[in-house]
């Protein structure tokens, strides 16, 4: 799994959706590169909902609803669940490593891409760096500049 697997992040998936956003292009280019090499999707139940969301409130509930619908067809996404267990876990990087503005979903982003060794993400998202993962499409807009800090314990 680890090198086949791309994390998609919220900040990844509304690039995606949203036409106007200036990674859109970047962002479904690294997405469409992944998959062309055999590669496959993961999520988890807190970026999609969290995604769903802002999809509503920025693009609107037709665009939502357009996206839901991709998602769930996908035969190349896989989701994950945040357990107790898993939520427990996030919880100590939020609160351990205050210095960064990580947020709780983030925090539950690393905690699955640590446990199933994904390395990548498909994210805008300078956190995504700052806590020691790679991600695609490699920069990012102004006021998101990525960051390289040490692995996390």
């Amino acid at each position: 799994m680890p090198d086949r697997t791309l994390f998609v992040d919220t900040a990844g998936w509304m690039a995606m959706a949203d036409a106007a956003d200036p990674m859109h292009e970047a962002s479904r280019g690294s997405r469409d590169a992944w998959l062309r090499s055999g590669g496959n999707l993961l999520s988890t139940d807190y970026v999609i909902d969290e995604t769903l969301t802002l999809i509503r409130m920025r693009l609107g509930l037709g665009a939502a609803a357009r996206w839901w619908e991709q998602i769930d067809a996908s035969t190349r996404l896989r989701w994950e669940w945040i357990t107790p267990s898993r939520a427990e876990k996030a919880r100590r990087w939020f609160f351990d490593w205050n210095d960064k503005a990580f947020s709780f979903t983030d925090c539950t982003s690393f905690v699955v891409m640590r446990e199933l060794r994904i390395q990548t993400a498909l994210t805008t998202d300078r956190h995504f760096s700052q806590a020691g993962f790679d991600s695609l499409p490699g920069r990012y807009p102004p006021g998101r500049s990525g960051t390289r800090s040490p692995r996390m314990p």
